[in-house]
Formats: C-alpha cells, sequence, structure tokens
C-alpha cells in the first residue's frame, strides 16, 4: 500500500540542491574539424559556462579550466561567444572566445601550455568594448564579429558595428589596430555571414523602437581588402518584417527566415536573382524565433544542398529539408524541444535538445544514415525518473475565447498518494521575455514540486512566441493585461474543473515573468500568494533610463509610446498599486543585475513597507539578471516552497521558515 500524505508534505528525493546542479543547459554548439565543441553551465563553478570539446575517442574534455568564463555580454544578454577551427598545418585547433569578466577576446590553442592571449584592448569608458558572433575569416589573419562600445557612462551611450579583430595580438592595447567593416548607422548588427566567394557578406540589422521580433532589415555588401564592406544595401526585411536569420548555401544562394507570411518560414534569393521564395511553405509553424542573443540559429545549410531546419508549432523538431522539393523529413528520436544552436559538418548535423523525460543534450544526425544519436552532455538521471512529472498539453480559453496554451504538470510521486477529499496547490509560472516560451522539457525545479505535491501549470500566454505572429502580437500594447488575464484564466480553469484546489493558487515568475506575477497581485484576486523573481515594477522608471540599451524602447510596442499614453504607463505598474495587494510574496532579485535593476525593487519594498502583508525579499550578490550560482539557486528554490508551505497550511520542517516583512 502506498502510503497517504496530503498536497505538499511529500519527501522527494529531489532537494533544491540537485536542481541547483542540473539548471541551464549546452548552447552555441559549433564544429572544430571533425570535433562538435559546445558551452555549458557550471552552477558550482560561481556560475561560469565552460567550453567543452568532444574528443575523436569520445571523450568529454573542458577546453578552459575555471576561473575562464565564456560568455558575450553584447546586447546584455549575450550572444554566440566562440568560434574555433582546425588549424590546416595539423598542429590542433585554434580558439576565439569572450571571457565574461573583462569581455576581451582571447585566442587559445589547447593542447599546449600557453595560456589564453588576448586579443582586444580594455577601455575604461563605460562597459567597455563586447564581442558576440566571432567568425574566423578563411585566410587566418583575423576574427570578424560585432562589437558593442560603449562611447559614455550611461546604457544608451553605445555604437555596435561589425569589426574584424587581427588573430596576431597586435590590438591587444591598441583599439585603432580594430578594424570596422561597417559604420554605426544601425543601432544593432549581427555577426557577418561570408558567402562561399569569399565576395560578400552578410547580416541583420535593426533601429529603436523595434526589438528584432518586430521588423529586422537583411543587409548585404562587398568584401574589400583592407576596408569596409562596399556597396551596402538592405535585400529584405522591413519594419513590418521580422528575419531572424540569414545564411548562405554553398551555391551561393541567400536563405533567411522571414515572418512576412504570418510564421517565421524558410526564404531563398537565388544567385543573381532578387526575388525570394519560400522553400516550404503552408504549413503554418515556426522555423525561427526571437532573436535574444546574437547568433542563435535555426537553421543551418549542408553541402549537399539540404538544409537542417529546428521547426514546430509550440513543441520544435529537427529537420532536414530539400529546397528544389520543399519535403521535410524529421529526425527520429523522443526530443521535443530543439534549442536555437546548430552546425554542421559533412553530412552531420549537431544540436541540443531535450524531452519532458530528459534534460538538454548534445545531438547529433547523421543525414546519410538518418540516425540520431547523443554525443555530448548525455543525460543521465540523479534520480528514478518515477519521480518526474507528466506534462499534459493543454489549451484554455481566455477572455474574448482567445486560446491559451499551457503545459500542466500534476502533483507526482510513487511513495505517495493524497487524501481522496483534497485538491491539490497549483502554482502558475509565467515566462520571461516576455516574447518566449515555455519549452516542453524535463525541469527538476518543476519537479522538486511536483514530487512534493504542487502542482506547476506554465502559461505560454498571448504574446509568446512559437504559434505565429498574431499570436505574438496580441500583447501590443498589452503588457500588463493580455498576460495577467492569461495566467488567471488558466489558474481559474484549473480551480473549476477541480484539478486544482482553488484556496492554494500562487503565480511565480522572472524578469518579464516577475511583472506579470506582480501585476497579478494587483489586479487579480485568483492568487493566495506570488514569487516574483528579477522583474519590473515601474514602467516609468524602467522606460526612462531604468534598463540597458537593447529594451530600453521596448515599451512603446509592448505598452504604448510613452509621449501618447502616458498614464497607462502609471496606471499599470504595481509600484503605483501598492494598496491593492493583500497577499503574501516573496521578491527574489540579484545586486548586479542591469536589465531589472534592484533600485525598483527598493523602492517598491519601501512603499509596501507597513502595510501589514506578509512579504520577504532576498538579494543576491553577485547574481546578474536570471542566477547562476549553486548556493543562490538552492536558496531560492527553498524560499519559494517556504513560501507555498506558510501560505498554503503544508508542513515542511525540511526547508528553511521564512521571516516576512510586514
Amino acid at each position: 500500500m502506498v502510503p497517504t500524505g496530503p498536497y505538499g508534505t511529500w519527501p522527494s528525493p529531489i532537494d533544491a540542491r540537485l536542481a541547483a546542479a542540473h539548471d541551464g543547459h549546452p548552447e552555441y554548439v559549433g564544429t572544430v574539424g571533425d570535433e562538435v565543441w559546445w558551452t555549458e553551465p557550471r552552477p558550482a563553478e560561481d556560475g561560469r559556462r565552460a567550453l567543452v570539446r568532444r574528443t575523436a575517442d569520445g571523450a568529454e574534455e573542458t577546453v578552459l579550466p575555471a576561473p575562464w568564463n565564456v560568455r558575450s555580454r553584447v546586447v546584455e544578454y549575450g550572444g554566440r561567444p566562440w568560434a574555433g577551427t582546425a588549424r590546416p598545418d595539423g598542429t590542433g585547433p585554434l580558439v576565439v572566445f569572450c571571457h565574461f569578466p573583462d569581455q576581451r577576446l582571447y585566442a587559445h590553442e589547447p593542447g599546449g601550455t600557453a595560456a589564453p592571449r588576448p586579443l582586444t584592448p580594455v577601455s575604461g569608458t563605460g562597459a567597455g568594448l563586447r564581442w558576440a558572433d566571432p567568425v574566423l575569416h578563411p585566410d587566418g589573419r583575423e576574427v570578424w564579429c560585432v562589437l558593442e562600445e560603449s562611447t559614455g557612462e550611461g546604457p544608451g551611450d553605445v555604437r555596435r558595428v561589425i569589426a574584424a579583430v587581427p588573430l596576431d595580438g597586435s590590438a591587444a592595447d591598441d583599439r585603432s589596430a580594430i578594424r570596422e567593416l561597417t559604420d554605426d548607422r544601425h543601432r544593432f548588427v549581427t555577426g557577418p555571414r561570408l558567402s562561399p566567394d569569399g565576395r560578400r557578406a552578410a547580416w541583420l540589422a535593426w533601429d529603436h523602437p523595434l526589438m528584432p521580433w518586430d521588423g529586422t532589415l537583411v543587409m548585404t555588401g562587398d568584401v574589400v581588402d583592407g576596408g569596409p564592406f562596399a556597396s551596402v544595401a538592405p535585400v529584405a526585411g522591413a519594419v513590418d518584417e521580422s528575419v531572424c536569420q540569414v545564411e548562405w548555401a554553398p551555391d551561393g544562394s541567400l536563405l533567411y527566415a522571414s515572418d512576412r507570411g504570418g510564421w517565421w518560414e524558410l526564404y531563398r534569393c537565388k544567385p543573381g536573382g532578387t526575388a525570394a521564395t519560400p522553400l516550404c511553405p503552408g504549413r503554418e509553424e515556426e522555423f525561427g524565433g526571437p532573436l535574444w542573443k546574437i547568433g542563435l540559429s535555426w537553421f543551418r545549410p549542408l553541402d549537399s544542398g539540404l538544409v537542417a531546419v529546428v521547426h514546430g508549432r509550440g513543441a520544435t523538431a529537427l529537420g532536414i529539408l530539400d529546397p528544389e522539393t520543399g519535403e521535410l523529413v524529421d529526425a527520429a528520436g523522443p526530443w521535443t524541444e530543439w534549442e536555437p544552436t546548430l552546425a554542421t559538418h559533412g553530412t552531420r548535423v549537431f544540436g541540443v535538445a531535450a524531452s519532458p523525460r530528459s534534460g538538454h543534450e548534445v545531438v547529433e544526425l547523421d543525414t546519410g544514415t538518418g540516425r540520431a544519436r547523443v554525443v555530448g552532455a548525455a543525460h543521465r538521471d540523479p534520480v528514478d525518473p518515477a519521480y518526474y512529472p507528466e506534462p499534459q498539453l493543454r489549451t484554455f480559453t481566455g477572455p474574448d475565447n482567445r486560446e491559451v496554451h499551457a503545459h500542466v504538470y500534476p502533483p507526482h510521486n510513487p511513495d505517495r498518494v493524497a487524501p481522496d477529499d483534497e485538491l491539490p496547490p497549483y502554482v502558475v509560472w509565467a515566462h520571461g521575455g516576455p516574447t518566449g516560451r515555455a519549452p516542453l522539457v524535463l525541469d527538476l525545479e518543476i519537479a522538486y514540486f511536483t514530487s512534493r505535491g504542487i502542482g506547476v501549470a506554465e502559461v505560454n500566454y498571448g504574446g509568446s512566441t512559437g504559434y505565429g505572429r498574431a499570436y505574438r502580437e496580441q500583447l501590443r500594447e498589452q503588457w500588463g493585461v493580455v498576460d495577467v488575464e492569461d495566467c488567471a484564466a488558466v489558474a481559474e480553469a484549473l480551480a473549476a474543473e477541480g484539478t486544482a484546489d482553488p484556496a492554494r493558487l500562487a503565480i511565480r515568475g522572472g524578469s518579464a515573468g516577475g511583472w506579470t506575477a506582480a501585476v497579478s497581485l494587483a489586479a487579480t484576486d485568483a492568487y493566495a500568494c506570488a514569487t516574483i523573481r528579477y522583474p519590473v515594477l515601474d514602467l516609468e522608471g524602467w522606460a526612462t533610463g531604468g534598463t540597458h540599451d537593447f529594451e530600453s524602447h521596448y515599451l512603446e510596442s509592448l505598452v504604448g509610446p510613452r509621449a501618447e499614453v502616458p498614464g497607462r504607463y502609471r496606471e499599470r505598474s504595481p509600484l503605483g498599486h501598492v494598496d491593492r495587494i493583500r497577499t503574501p510574496f516573496l521578491l527574489l532579485q540579484g545586486l548586479d543585475d542591469v536589465i531589472c535593476p534592484p533600485e525598483q525593487c527598493e523602492r517598491f519594498l519601501a512603499r509596501m513597507a507597513g502595510r501589514g502583508v506578509p512579504h520577504t525579499y532576498l538579494a543576491f550578490e553577485g547574481e546578474e539578471h536570471g542566477f547562476r550560482r549553486a548556493d543562490t539557486l538552492v536558496r531560492a528554490l527553498e524560499a519559494e516552497l517556504s513560501l507555498y508551505a506558510r501560505t498554503f497550511g503544508i508542513a515542511r520542517p525540511d526547508v528553511p521558515a521564512l521571516e516576512p516583512r510586514t
């Protein structure tokens, strides 16, 4: 007989430290000769990103020891931080990478005794010089990449260009030795992609107030020896058309993913032509996504002319597309989520994939045989998978009969059942972005709660990606309305159908999801408490120099132009409505966060003081936007469980008790 225990009290082998150890996933896959390389998180090593290679004998090897941290800060969210090549003389690989603490580019030759050598200088102006999306030039003399350069002390004092950095180290202390390949007429650019003959380059560009999922341009230019690109001109894209990636095919065709038809689809412009044709039309699914980081890739051409593509509606798959016939064949396997990072070598395709039963791992697809296999960061069950939750893919009905997509994870533990007369507590998770999406993957943070008897519902509210541009634009000028309504609609539907206890509902979110959680406390009485992580709390402050350059005009589309609707900025902000908040909350913040600075939390808490609402504030030294260090992750997760235990009347002596303020 399985013992009976109230929801939320169940014992679980998935503790906070185990969940923290599995936080994050591999990123930025690439090939160096015959090898596949990638970056992966190391929460136990102060949250650094390590560069890892799979050697010829199948072993995984960390390329750079601690404290080397392979991570870019371009647009604060970063981008592809490394590039590598097998040197033609056979002496081994050469890798160029961005080191997070000083943001300099370094060159390194693994296997030798020499330490990485700097390629770029340090600047004392503002945030200095930052680099992303490097491409090693075939001539072996330079690396071309995005340069983000501070011109003053403010977050908006910045310029971005494509630049060429000499590999001989001559620019390590000399900014003038860095050759600029574009001017700064556009506020944002991606790294260059060289045509097969090396004579042309292509890249993406956009400007405020647009975000890259609003409208971008595909730029091309002629490569000129020793000078900037010539004959630079846009060839695709518009202010109302988002192109998220551009590449050259082996035959010189230009390939790009555009949402001009309402979905990100793949288009091809043949050599010498001007018209672009869709390669796989009419499927009503995404072949691209939001460009939150510079250098993401949803497709990659193969030498054969075929194209590897990440595509899907909601969940994603890896497919091989024949551009001549439009035929698309998906890789077999259990994976339901493929990250926007692909690399190819010969007939092989490499990516990062996960499923509801497995964490993210590096996967190889051999297009010659059709076989897919895990080749790196292989998932290993840290506990019996019987403790993992089983997601339910649900579509709910929100206000105005709109669809609301969600993943529902009921409580599950093989060692306990709940009393027949009890309904479980549920926590609604609002994802960040808000132009983002909750992936359908194994997440031990979710399992941490479900295995204890607390359900989780991840809501892909209106504004989420993965369901076409029309769904994404439901949030246009409606941030703080549609997201809040959709999350509440899911919570209330779960309660109405008898799945969740209506008196024990909570909401949780980080960044934009933290905003949604905070607004929900002021705008609805659906929840008994909330966990708010590194949030936006004051729209006026955020829009007037209170965030970084990349998102500094984001609110013009999410809320409306401030000059035209100033009252909307005040009316929607939780900071101005603390009198409406009557339920307990936990507020978590990184003290080094420049995207959602702690100053907003401090002003919010000052207004909450003395109002009689129990709340706890935990601020973490050394953490930025999103937590990366193991100790932080453990403390935050245990504090969240403690909030639910206190609010829902659950006996949990195994987690530290919160000491709320009022």
